[in-house]
């Protein structure tokens, strides 16, 4: 029985240790609950252009559940795609126009890659024991990556990269949460495309 405890214990240890892409991510969100993240937040229009920036070392950005659409039973149908920001306190509304909102220390790479990606690979694989390797690295140790941004119109927008990328769904509608190298980013209303840095090189 001790022994059986033993195995048990060190299962889920290896397991809270293995899953610390995941376990980060909920703790980022914990601790932007509590006292908000060192952010740089900026809206883009159709040809990329920004059109706000906002900075500040509290900052939250959440969906403003007063706009999802619910069912007779209060189960949500459509997640809302308003997002209830704050800023040190004060109030920020944004709906429509692409957004990204990344911590302090995520360095925008755009003028680097923001060539077009043209890639030519014919290497033989299993796609499906690939998606599963892929889904468990990104839950768990994530993945070299980079990030390509674009506007909702298809324009070059931003690009980051990272030696440990995971992604993550959010309750914001048309947006993806990323952790790169243990900070967060956060696309609303962009296109992208997420690489493996070796498909890139």
């Amino acid at each position: 029985m001790k022994n059986l405890m033993k195995i048990l214990i060190v299962a889920v240890l290896v397991f809270v240790l293995s899953a610390c892409n995941f376990l980060e991510f909920g703790l980022g969100n914990l601790k932007e609950e509590l006292v908000g993240r060192d952010m740089l937040i900026q809206t883009y229009d159709e040809d990329s252009q920004i059109i706000d920036r906002v900075q500040g070392k509290s900052i939250s950005v959440n969906a403003d559940g007063e706009f999802a659409i619910k069912d007779s039973e209060g189960k949500t149908v459509e997640k809302s795609s308003v997002l209830n920001i704050t800023v040190g306190g004060k109030q920020m509304l944004h709906v429509g126009s692409s957004l990204l909102a990344y911590e302090k220390g995520l360095q925008n790479l755009f003028d680097e890659y923001s060539q077009k990606v043209d890639i030519t690979n014919f290497d033989r694989s299993v796609p499906f024991l690939n998606r599963l390797v892929n889904d468990l690295q990104n839950f768990t140790t994530g993945k070299s990556k980079i990030v390509l941004i674009r506007s909702q119109s298809g324009q070059p927008l931003a690009t980051f990269a990272g030696n440990d990328v995971s992604y993550f769904a959010t309750d914001v509608d048309k947006s993806t949460a990323l952790m790169i190298d243990g900070k967060f980013l956060l696309i609303y209303r962009c296109d992208y495309s997420i690489y493996d840095t070796e498909l890139l090189q």
